[in-house]
């Protein structure tokens, strides 16, 4: 859906979820009338950013199902489940990372990438903890790693150390860019609450692998959007030319807005590169302000 005509790595653009209960009378209200969120959402968007499992682990018929309802270009990703991340730390899990890693098998093929996010207890004292539960897996795996500890973000020894463990095993780095939704003044409920829970960490920007996963949180103002989205239309077209496939999820404080910020970064994207031309999505304005919120 949004390989490049002139660079070899592809685009992945993707949303935090791949149904929303406003969607099918704003995103989908033209589309055909179908059971299956999902099969609409993957004729839109070529990834997803799958929280599910870091919640709870699906049945092993939903897994198939899903495999089933998407094309074969389209790559899903999941998050290793809270237990193996946060309760245990990466330690004494073995049992559960293969148990998920078995669950996830059937969609290998369409797995672009397994997202491990860390706490912000989690430190730089605990780097070796990482590096072994890395190594662990398999070889074929596309790992990617979101820290919060503020250690990770102050370009010392710290950050350079973690760094160095995610490029040995050409392990992703997860960059979280929160800065549109930091921008202006709080005037919504809504958006208090998002900036209550999301990180407000530095963007650090670096390829520690060859798949980088950049995690987009906007805001509800096109400006502040569009200034913070810019710049990465840039790296992103850097890092396609020098071969990596990027994976590039957008946020909005309520994501069923989320889409319009898709189509705001393709629109950016397309009016630098013409040549490549990513499909738009099947909007092509903002929605009415009273659905904002």
């Amino acid at each position: 859906m949004h390989k490049s005509a002139i660079s070899q790595g592809n685009i992945y653009i993707g949303l935090p979820m791949w149904q929303h209960s406003h969607w099918p009378s704003t995103w989908f209200a033209n589309s055909p009338k179908s059971d299956n969120a999902l099969s609409l959402y993957a004729k839109e968007c070529n990834t997803v950013e799958g929280n599910t499992t870091f919640y709870s682990l699906p049945h092993q018929d939903a897994v198939t199902r899903w495999c089933e309802s998407v094309p074969d270009n389209f790559r899903f990703t999941f998050k290793f489940h809270q237990n193996i991340s946060h309760v245990h730390q990466l330690q004494h899990c073995e049992d559960e990372v293969a148990q998920q890693l078995s669950l996830l098998q059937p969609m290998r093929e369409k797995l672009g990438v397994v997202m491990l996010q860390l706490p912000a207890s989690f430190g730089p004292d605990k780097l070796p903890l990482l590096e072994q539960f890395i190594a662990a897996l398999p070889s074929d795996l596309n790992i990617a790693v979101e820290v919060r500890h503020l250690a990770f973000f102050a370009k010392g020894e710290e950050e350079k150390a973690l760094n160095q463990v995610l490029i040995r095993h050409n392990c992703n780095r997860i960059i979280m860019d929160t800065r549109a939704l930091f921008t202006g003044p709080c005037n919504s409920d809504i958006l208090s609450e998002v900036r209550g829970k999301k990180p407000r960490v530095p963007v650090n920007v670096i390829a520690t692998g060859n798949t980088p996963v950049v995690r987009f949180v906007g805001n509800d103002e096109d400006a502040d959007n569009e200034a913070c989205l810019r710049p990465w239309v840039n790296k992103v077209q850097q890092w396609q030319q020098e071969g990596k496939d990027v994976y590039f999820f957008c946020h909005r404080p309520d994501n069923k807005d989320a889409p319009w910020l898709a189509q705001q970064f393709i629109d950016l994207y397309n009016a630098t590169n013409p040549a490549v031309n990513l499909p738009d999505l099947a909007i092509k304005a903002q929605p009415e302000q009273d659905s904002l919120f």
